[in-house]
């Protein structure tokens, strides 16, 4: 009989990088609310966060790391995107 296989560690970063995601979802889902963004910003901001989850999901066992700094970017694009808007709309 052959030995069981030996796993590997689960890597927390992945499982990190879900919840970061979870926690943009919130802003993005918000921001309508707090701030008077356009439809078509929130859509793609949505279309963005879609794309960072099925990326995410990707890279969940292949990358793990880079999984934690998916939310990070999309959390810094959506900052962008709210000042942003706000400069245009002469909030700032």
């Amino acid at each position: 009989m052959r030995p069981p296989p030996v796993r590997e560690p689960l890597s927390p970063w992945p499982f990190a990088g879900l919840v970061g995601l979870a926690c943009v979802a919130f802003l993005i889902g918000a921001t309508p609310i707090a701030v008077a963004a356009p439809w078509w910003a929130i859509a793609l901001l949505v279309v963005l966060w879609l794309a960072a989850l099925v990326l995410a999901i990707g890279w969940f066992t292949a990358r793990p790391k880079a999984v934690a700094l998916v939310p990070v970017v999309l959390a810094l694009v959506w900052l962008a995107a709210v000042l942003g808007g706000a400069r245009y709309l002469g909030w700032a």
